[in-house]
C-alpha cells in the first residue's frame, strides 16, 4: 500500500493540481482507506489528451509485432504487481482473494490474446479490387480499404470488473492492439487499484520504448470529469461500462460535440431465462438451483446477471421455484462493491416489495449487515397479469434479486418476449423439440438480445474471438459492437480506401507482395498470397 500516492499518472508524469480530494473506502469495514486522491482539474486533463494526440502518428505507426510486444509487457508488468495489487483491489471492493487472481488472469490473456491478433494481422480487413482497364462501358481503377486508428480514446473503468474491465480492462488493450493512445477514467471506488495499474502500464511502455503520451491515468469523483474528457476536443472515441443514467449521460454529451464521436457504453440489462416445458419437466429442480447460482455468482454484480425467469404456470414451475428458494435462503449475504451500489440494490428491492401483483418466494435466512453493505438475495414471483401491469419489471436492479414470472399459456413467452428492452443474453432451458416448437420465441429473441445461451445461465463468459457482449439499447448504444473479445478492436478503427495509389506509397496490409502475410480478400477471394 505504501507505494500509492493518490496522483493522476499523464504521460507518465505525476501530477496533483486541484486541493479537492476524495477517498476509497474499504466497503466491508467502512474503513477510509490511504492515500487521498486528488480530483482532475480541466488543466490536467487537457495535458492528458493533448499528450495522447501528440503520440498518436508515432503510435499508429508502430509494427504489429511492436504493438504484440507491449501487450505481451502489458502482462508480464501485471503479474510483476505481486500481492500489493491484490491486497488493494481486495480492500477498495470486498472481492475475495480468489476473485481478484481470477481477473487478473483474465486480464494477462486478455493482453495476450490481442498480442496474437495483432501478429496475425488479419483483423484490419484489407480489401484489394485491382484495375480493370478493359472493363465495359467504363475502366474500373484500382480499390484498396484497410482499418486504420481512429485516434485517442478515453476509457472508463467498470465498478464491478476493477481489474478485467478497468485501466487493464479489454477497452484498454483492444485500443492499445489497433495504435490508439489511451486516457482512462479511474473508478472513484478503487482508485489504487487504478493507480497500480496505471503504473503496470507505464512500465510496459518503459520496456518498449515507446512514447509515453499513448497512456495516462486521470483520478476523478464527480462528474465533470468524464464530461471533460468526452467533449475534449482531441478525443476520437469513447468506451464506458456502467449505469445507464451515467452512460446515457455521456453518450449525449459525445453527440451534442461540434464534432460528435463514437461513444461505446455497455449498460443495463435484464438477462431474461426462459424455462421451456420440455426443460422443465426433465429437470426443474435442477435448472432452479443453477438459475440462483448463476444469481448470486459475485454478489450479482454482473452485468449479465438473471433478473427475469419464464416459465409456463405448472406443477413443475413449482417445482423449479421451491428449489430456487432453497437455494436463495441457504445463501449468505455479501458485501457489495461499494455503498452506492448498495444504495441502489436495497431501494430496487424495496420498490419491487411494494408491487402488489408480486410475492416474495424467498430471502436469505441470514440478515445482511448493512454497515457491511451486505446484500441478501431475493426471489419474487408474479403471475402473467401481474407482469403486465408492472413495466418496471424490464428494469435492471443491479444485485441478487429476480422474478419468477408464471405465463399462462406457451402464447406469453413470444408476448413476454417481445415486451423486452435489449439485453446482454438471454437464456433457454429446454429440449430440441422445445427449440422447434417455440421457434418464434427465438426469432424474437434475436433482434433484441446479444449472446443467446442454451441449457446454460448468462454470468461468465470466454475472451475469445467469437465472443459477443452487447446487445440492442439500453443494453448497449452501439449494437453492433462487443466490449469484450477481439472484435471489441474494431469500435477504434475505421475503413480508409486508397484508390489508384502507387504500391510504394500504401499502407503494408495494402502493398501487393504481402509483406505482413495476412489474409485478405482480393478480387472477392479470400488469399495470403500477393496480388498484381
Amino acid at each position: 500500500m505504501s507505494n500509492l500516492q493518490g496522483l493522476h499518472l499523464i504521460a507518465g508524469i505525476a501530477a496533483a493540481e486541484s486541493s479537492d480530494t476524495f477517498s476509497a473506502k474499504n466497503p466491508k469495514t467502512g474503513e477510509t482507506l490511504e492515500p487521498v486522491f486528488h480530483e482532475s482539474t480541466l488543466g490536467e486533463i487537457d495535458r492528458a489528451m493533448n499528450a495522447a494526440a501528440d503520440a498518436f502518428d508515432e503510435f499508429r505507426h508502430t509494427t504489429p509485432e511492436q504493438r504484440a510486444e507491449f501487450l505481451e509487457a502489458i502482462a508480464d508488468e501485471t503479474l510483476a504487481l505481486g500481492d500489493e495489487f491484490l491486497e488493494r483491489t481486495e480492500a477498495e471492493t470486498g472481492h475475495p482473494r480468489p476473485r481478484c487472481e481470477a481477473e487478473r488472469g483474465r486480464s494477462m490473456h486478455q493482453a495476450r490474446l490481442f498480442a496474437e491478433l495483432c501478429r496475425e494481422g488479419s483483423w484490419v480487413d484489407a480489401r484489394i479490387d485491382t484495375a480493370k482497364p478493359d472493363q465495359q462501358p467504363m475502366p474500373a481503377p484500382d480499390v484498396r480499404s484497410v482499418m486504420l486508428p481512429v485516434g485517442p480514446v478515453v476509457v472508463f473503468g467498470a465498478s464491478n470488473f476493477p481489474i478485467a474491465i478497468s485501466v487493464l480492462g479489454s477497452d484498454t488493450v483492444s485500443a492499445f492492439a489497433a495504435g490508439c493512445p489511451v486516457v482512462v477514467k479511474a473508478h472513484p471506488a478503487h482508485p489504487g487499484t487504478c493507480e497500480l495499474a496505471a503504473r503496470a502500464i507505464f512500465s510496459a511502455i518503459e520496456k518498449c520504448g515507446l512514447p509515453k503520451g499513448i497512456f495516462s491515468l486521470v483520478q476523478g469523483k464527480s462528474n465533470e470529469v468524464g464530461a471533460a474528457l468526452v467533449s475534449h476536443p482531441q478525443t476520437a472515441a469513447a468506451a464506458f461500462t456502467g449505469s445507464l443514467g451515467g452512460g446515457r449521460a455521456l453518450f449525449d454529451i459525445a453527440n451534442a460535440r461540434p464534432k460528435p464521436i463514437p461513444f461505446y457504453a455497455e449498460m443495463g440489462s435484464v438477462n431474461p431465462i426462459f424455462v421451456l416445458p420440455g426443460a422443465l419437466e426433465e429437470r426443474a429442480g435442477e435448472i432452479g438451483n443453477g438459475f440462483v447460482t448463476s444469481l448470486t455468482t459475485g454478489v450479482g454484480q454482473f452485468c449479465t446477471n438473471p433478473g427475469l425467469v419464464f416459465g409456463l404456470q405448472s406443477e413443475k414451475l413449482d417445482s423449479f421455484k421451491k428449489s430456487a428458494a432453497a437455494a436463495t435462503s441457504e445463501w449468505q449475504p455479501a458485501t457489495m462493491l461499494h455503498a452506492g451500489i448498495h444504495h441502489a440494490f436495497e431501494t430496487g428491492v424495496g420498490n419491487l416489495k411494494k408491487m402488489p401483483e408480486l410475492n416474495l418466494v424467498a430471502e436469505s435466512a441470514d440478515a445482511p449487515d448493512p454497515a457491511k453493505a451486505e446484500a441478501a438475495c431475493y426471489l419474487f414471483e408474479a403471475d402473467a397479469a401481474g407482469f403486465r401491469a408492472h413495466p418496471e419489471l424490464l428494469d435492471e436492479v443491479f444485485g441478487p434479486v429476480s422474478t419468477v414470472v408464471g405465463c399462462e399459456s406457451p402464447t406469453d413467452f413470444e408476448a413476454f418476449a417481445r415486451q423486452l428492452d435489449g439485453s446482454l443474453t438471454a437464456s433457454i432451458h429446454g429440449t430440441e423439440a422445445d427449440l422447434k416448437e417455440h421457434a418464434g420465441l427465438i426469432s424474437i429473441l434475436e433482434e433484441k438480445i446479444g449472446r443467446l445461451i442454451f441449457n446454460g445461465y448468462p454470468v461468465g463468459l470466454e475472451v475469445n474471438h467469437s465472443i459477443h457482449h452487447g446487445g440492442p439499447y439500453p443494453a448497449t448504444c452501439h449494437s453492433h459492437f462487443t466490449s469484450i473479445g477481439t472484435r471489441c478492436i474494431n469500435r477504434f478503427v475505421r475503413p480508409v480506401c486508397y484508390q489508384n495509389w502507387p504500391d510504394s506509397a500504401l499502407p503494408d496490409p495494402l502493398k501487393n507482395d504481402n509483406p505482413l502475410g495476412i489474409w485478405r480478400i482480393i478480387d472477392g477471394e479470400r488469399t495470403q498470397a500477393g496480388s498484381e
